[in-house]
């Protein structure tokens, strides 16, 4: 098979895998908690910690902060507990739930271990050859997992090419999980006081068959000596999923504005449909290119409202929504008004008189 074929193959796969799902009108909101790796899969590893651990003693942190923050927010872990978990296993949780957004959570690694800082993912092309040495670093699990090949229709980890079509694989949700990427980072140096790696993209399997916003969140990495002193304390594990709550409680509360924002936009235009028309009748007596005071000579003391159209002050005196009792008041008025005569509004926009 050559080259044009695999991605070929490996595009239908992924498509066949996404299913989308629509947003029940009074349905909680679901978060899905991902704490990468476990079991027999540690992750990275540092001098005295291993990744498995650290990734869900952070995400048990955030999924119980939520929980006090938001009733209406159900928490579904991928793993409760230290058990390995396939990368397709995870976001097939996550579409089984009809999840409104996935949060995997990493801690990163590398052969320099002076660099530090934490970064989010959304799902994407690799951008730079250190978004690849991520992306293929937490996709490699995939070689440990029995019959990969067949599982994962010959998709190759280490592969490149493999990432052609991730960003055409959650183009649907690409904004919105790129605000709350946007979220997490500025609470993870503001809050967290990590080092700013920015929001980047990159192909990671675990967003691939998300069928809602996504990101994968590495912490910081865990081969600097002193981020991982950082990670494995108790102090620096709730920091950052404090961290993490705020960007989701932001973005949480930006949702429920727009939501509620939207359907009191579409009770208005109901409203506005249905609402019966009000017809208010006036008696025009007098019109003026200026504006007049109230006490003015030529409104002969009648205390007068006025509207305007091409470019005068038309002034009325009286309303009524009877054609009988506002030709009375045009009656009495024209004894000082000769040329006085009625006019006609529709909810309050002028219209001809038929």
């Amino acid at each position: 098979m050559n080259k044009r074929q695999s991605i070929l193959t490996l595009f239908l796969f992924l498509s066949a895998i996404i299913h989308v799902y629509a947003d029940e009108s009074g349905k909680d909101f679901i978060l899905v908690i991902d704490a990468g790796h476990g079991g027999t899969d540690s992750g990275a590893l540092g001098k005295k910690s291993k990744e498995k651990d650290i990734n869900f003693a952070v995400a048990k942190l955030v999924g119980n902060y939520i929980s006090k923050e938001f009733e209406d927010v159900k928490i579904v872990y991928t793993r409760d507990k230290d058990i390995k978990i396939a990368l397709r296993e995870r976001t097939d949780i996550a579409n089984k739930v009809k999840a409104n957004l996935f949060i995997s959570i990493h801690s990163n690694a590398s052969k320099n271990r002076s660099v530090n800082g934490a970064e989010v993912y959304i799902l994407g092309l690799h951008r730079t050859k250190e978004n690849l040495a991520v992306a293929q670093r937490e996709n490699s699990v995939i070689l440990m997992e029995d019959n990969y090949k067949e599982k994962y229709q010959g998709y190759d980890p280490n592969s490149p090419e493999s990432g052609i079509i991730y960003e055409l694989m959650q183009e649907k949700y690409m904004q919105q999980s790129l605000e709350f990427a946007a979220m997490v980072q500025k609470e993870l140096v503001t809050t967290a006081k990590r080092k700013d790696r920015g929001v980047n993209q990159a192909g990671f399997w675990i967003l691939v068959g998300a069928s809602m916003p996504a990101i994968l969140i590495e912490l910081d990495f865990i081969s600097h000596r002193e981020s991982e002193k950082f990670l494995a304390s108790k102090m620096g594990q709730e920091k950052m999923a404090v961290a993490i709550t705020n960007a989701f409680s932001k973005y949480k509360k930006t949702l429920d504005y727009k939501k509620k924002r939207n359907v009191l936009l579409q009770e208005k235009e109901r409203n506005r449909d249905n609402d019966p028309i009000e017809i208010v009748y006036k008696v025009q007596i007098f019109a003026s290119s200026q504006k007049l005071s109230q006490n003015s000579k030529y409104l002969k003391g009648y205390e007068a409202q006025f509207y305007v159209e091409n470019n005068l002050y038309k002034y009325t005196y009286g309303e009524s929504s009877d054609w009988d009792e506002i030709s009375k008041i045009r009656k009495s008025l024209l004894k000082d008004f000769q040329d006085a005569f009625i006019v006609k509004f529709e909810n309050g926009v002028k219209v001809p008189i038929k």
